[in-house]
């Protein structure tokens, strides 16, 4: 057997595991646990780095990403995943509603900018295309969102703002950026990165 051949067996034990646990949100333990077991069974070898693979699935769209390390399968949401693309109709209603500008810095066509109809929630987490989910963005600034993910870049950039008004004491800064980060927490938006308060 190749590594090729190899890439995709392992690829198909982990949908394997999901597909006997449909629309359940399973933690990556349960399922590194399986699929590792499952493999040293089958062919006698180690299955290497299979948080890799259930990250590529979930990249691929095979599988949802709920939050970090925990995924679901949803036949439904695979089946349908193309139909989640903005209509060119949608795309217009969404430029129209943002003024044609991108909603992180304000520039648009009459700048000379490439915008972009953006998911807010995207598409591999469940995101569907409709317009209240649609939002304008620059093409610089829709590649840094999706490299940087907008909410837990933001989340980040409180708590630096937060630790640097503690070291300068500037309270009001501090509470401003204290209230924001209590509405993450409150609402449990990226719980795995940690506020020290």
């Amino acid at each position: 057997m190749n590594s090729k051949e190899m890439l995709e067996t392992q690829a198909e034990l982990i949908m394997e595991f999901f597909k006997k646990n449909p629309k359940r949100e399973i933690e990556h333990p349960e399922v590194v646990d399986w699929v590792v077991a499952e493999y040293k069974k089958r062919t006698g070898k180690v299955f290497r780095d299979p948080d890799r693979g259930i990250r590529k699935l979930s990249q691929e769209g095979q599988l949802i990403k709920i939050k970090k390390g925990v995924y679901k399968y949803d036949p439904d949401f695979v089946k349908n995943k193309e139909l989640e693309e903005f209509t060119p109709a949608q795309k217009e209603a969404i430029f129209k509603r943002d003024n044609y500008r991108c909603v992180f810095c304000g520039k648009g066509r009459k700048e000379g900018v490439e915008i972009q109809a953006d998911h807010i929630q995207p598409k591999g987490l469940g995101g569907k295309a409709e317009i209240s989910n649609g939002q304008t963005l620059c093409a610089q600034h829709n590649f840094k969102k999706k490299n940087y993910k907008q909410t837990e870049t933001g989340k980040k950039m409180f708590i630096r703002l937060y630790e640097l008004a503690k070291e300068k004491g500037d309270k009001e800064t501090q509470e401003f950026c204290a209230q924001i980060l209590e509405v993450f927490e409150k609402n449990n938006v990226n719980g795995h990165i940690v506020w020290k308060k």
